[in-house]
Order: C-alpha cells, then structure tokens, then sequence
C-alpha cells in the first residue's frame, strides 16, 4: 500500500515536469491543438502523461518495489502502442479508419478471452475501441477529458481491488496520479492539451482494466456495470451522433456540438463546465463501483441510463450549428417545383441607350443620335396656361432657372 502511495506521488511530479517541459517543444514544432480557433494549446500533455505511467510502472515492476503481476505487462505494452498510434494522429492528420483499426488491433490482445469466452470477448473488443476514440472526442474542451479520466480511474481501481488485483490497482494509481499533474496545466485556460496521445491511451487503459476485472461474472451485469463506468463519455458521444443526423451533417466532421460546447452556451463557466462533468462523472461511476461490489443491483444502473438520455434529449435543444449559408451567392435561386433546387439567375447586364432605342424603333440611330440619344420618354406639353411667360424665372427644386435655359427646356419639350 505505501509502496503505491509512493509511486502515485513520484507519478503526479513527474507527469507536471514533463508537461511544462514538452510545452516549448511543441510549441516550436507547431503541433498545436487545432480545435481551438482564437487559442493555440501545445498538443503533448498526452504524450507527458504516457510517459509518466510507464516511466514509474515498468520502474516499479523491475525493481520489485511495486510488482505488476501477469498480464499487466502486455497491457501497458498495448496502451503504449495505441499511445504512438494517437501520437501520429496528433503531428499529422490520420484518417479515424486507422485509429479505430489500430485500437481494435491492440484490444484484441488484452482481452482474457478464457474468462469471457469467445463471442463475449469479441464485444469487449468492440467496447474498448469506442471507450477509447470517446475519451478522444471528450477531449474537446479544457479539463474535461482529465478530469472524467481521473474519476474514473478511481472507480475502475475500486472495482479491481474488489477481485484483488494489486498490480492493476498500482497502476490505475499511478495513471490517476500522473493525470492529476497533467491538469496542473489543463485546468481552464489550458496551457496543454491531452491529445489524441493521452485521451486515446486514457480510454483504452481505463476500458481494458474495467474488462479485466468484469472478466469470467455475469455478461449481462457486466454490461450494466462497464456502462456506469463511462457514462459520460457515452453521453458525449450520443449526443453528437443523433444532433449531426439530426442536422444531416457528416459524423466525423468536428464540430462544436459536444456536452461542453453546449453547456458553455447556456452561460456556464469553463471551470463551471469541468466541475459538473465531474460530478456526474463521480455520480455514475459510483453507481458503478457498488453495482460491481454487489452492494446495489444491477438494475440501479437504469437510473444511470435514464439521466444521459434526459440530458441528451435537454441539449439537443440547445442550438450550436447556427443558420446555413446559402448556395449560389447572395441571390437565393429558390427551389424547384420537382424538389431540386434551382440555379439563381445572373443579374443582366445594362443596355445602353441607342440599343434600347433601336430595340423599341426599330431603326438605327445615326453617328449624331449615337452622341446624343434623344429621350425614350418625353415629358407631356403643358398648356399654354400653365406655362410660366418667358420673361419670368422658373422655381425648380428649391433653386432659379434663368429665362433662356426656361427657353430652351420649352423647345425641346415640343
């Protein structure tokens, strides 16, 4: 016990030095975080926290002052691997096929399939690739993703001291603890960011242990109890799923219509945002931890499931995706009776005036009409009583009109 008390706190320095220390790099590389458009956040927050737990486990392990066990080894290996993985993702843009390839591949290695047994062990498969790629998506604002990774943590190491699996309890403490100083720099306003290093290896890592410990018991409880664990990062990704096929858009494009996006625009604070994700993050994952103990039924987790599809349905009313701009430019063409849109019609180009006049004439004008037009529309004669004699001054737009211009006006009006 004091052995991983240690190893916790030598963890939660180390992952808060290297933080700091792999900021610079990153920010000289330009491996920035590009979801945020008016900040830039350095990307390797993961890459610290990575390092930290498997820096102070493998430590632990070959020293013998905090023995892993069996199997552990393999799983840190696999998380590792998944880690590299996220790490190329982050420096360039790697299509998702490949993160949910890679994943799979390495989850297939973790699975205890003597215990679960064959298909049982091929849905464990399947739930830590989407436990993974939704801790990446709940990376999308500052502290969310460390601090649900923390909670849940915890509850997944409450879980396996119940099966009394002492080295995957050692290190779930270990990656709590380097989790915990990773946030020492992500805490709104971030000066890290987890990346899809950390929040990839944070899935996989925290879904594989809750799998190992639910191993070889009810699959239906197990279910039950696997979901509670990850409630929210669940909730996150159903709540993107149904509102882009709401709003037609395509599911992989990003897009700021996550659990924290919305919040934020109901008027939470970003430190108010994170401190409710956690607590709800705590209240799940609590359901969860006494459901497996058997202190609380597996049916108690429908309370669970009841809570994330009320928030879902509550923030799918909050609008996030704005008004759609408008094809074609700024003349709308308006839609086709036979439901196609139509093109919008080009604005036409002005004629001049002897084309206008030969149009409605009929004849050409000559080289002296070309340099003078006469008027297409000629005002009407006024009669002889209402024309003003010409020996007066015309008032006209609140100015004088000397008599000659008066005149020459009459003349040319016929």
């Amino acid at each position: 016990m004091l052995y991983g008390i240690v190893a916790a706190a030598i963890a939660l320095f180390l992952s808060a030095a290297l933080a700091a220390l792999l900021r610079a790099p990153a920010l000289r590389l330009g491996l920035l975080d590009r979801r945020q458009r008016q900040r830039r956040v350095p990307l390797f927050g993961g890459a610290a926290v990575v390092l930290a737990t498997c820096l102070v486990a493998v430590t632990g392990d070959r020293t013998g002052i905090a023995p892993l066990g069996d199997g552990i080894e393999v799983l840190l290996a696999a998380g590792g691997a998944v880690a590299a993985l996220g790490l190329i993702a982050d420096v360039w843009r790697l299509n998702v096929r490949f993160l949910v390839l890679g994943t799979a591949v390495a989850a297939a290695f973790v699975v205890p399939y003597g215990d679960t047994g064959t298909l049982p062990g091929v849905a464990a498969v399947g739930w830590i690739t989407f436990v993974a790629l939704a801790f990446r998506a709940l990376d999308h604002a500052d502290g969310v993703a460390g601090t649900v990774g923390v909670v849940t943590a915890f509850g997944v190491a409450a879980c396996v001291a119940v099966e009394i699996m002492d080295g995957l309890v050692v290190l779930l403490s270990v990656f709590a603890a380097a989790l915990t100083g990773f946030l020492m720099h992500n805490w709104p306003p971030a000066r890290v960011a987890l990346g899809a290093c950390g929040s990839l290896f944070s899935g996989f890592l925290l879904a594989a242990a809750a799998v190992i410990a639910r191993a070889g018991q009810d699959p239906v409880e197990g279910a039950a109890v696997l979901f509670a664990l990850t409630a929210v990062a669940g909730a996150d990704v159903l709540l993107v799923l149904v509102s882009r096929r709401l709003a037609r858009r395509p599911l992989l494009r990003g897009a700021p219509d996550h659990l924290a996006h919305r919040l934020r625009r109901l008027g939470l604070t970003p430190q108010g945002v994170v401190v409710l994700l956690g607590v709800a993050a705590f209240g799940a994952v609590l359901v969860g931890v006494l459901a497996h103990a058997a202190w609380l039924q597996a049916g108690a987790v429908l309370w669970v499931a009841g809570g994330v599809l009320v928030v879902v349905l509550g923030l799918l009313r909050v609008s996030v995706y704005g008004p759609a701009r408008a094809r074609g430019g700024r003349q709308g063409g308006g839609r086709d009776p036979r439901g196609g849109r139509r093109a919008a019609r080009a604005p036409r180009a002005p004629r001049a005036r002897g084309a206008l006049q030969e149009e409605r004439t009929g004849a050409r004008p000559g080289p002296r009409t070309m340099a003078r037009p006469a008027p297409v529309y000629a005002p009407r004669r006024q009669p002889e009583a209402a024309q003003s004699p010409p020996d007066s001054e015309v008032r006209r737009a609140g100015g004088s009109v000397s008599p000659q211009v008066n005149a020459s006006l009459r003349v040319r009006n016929g």
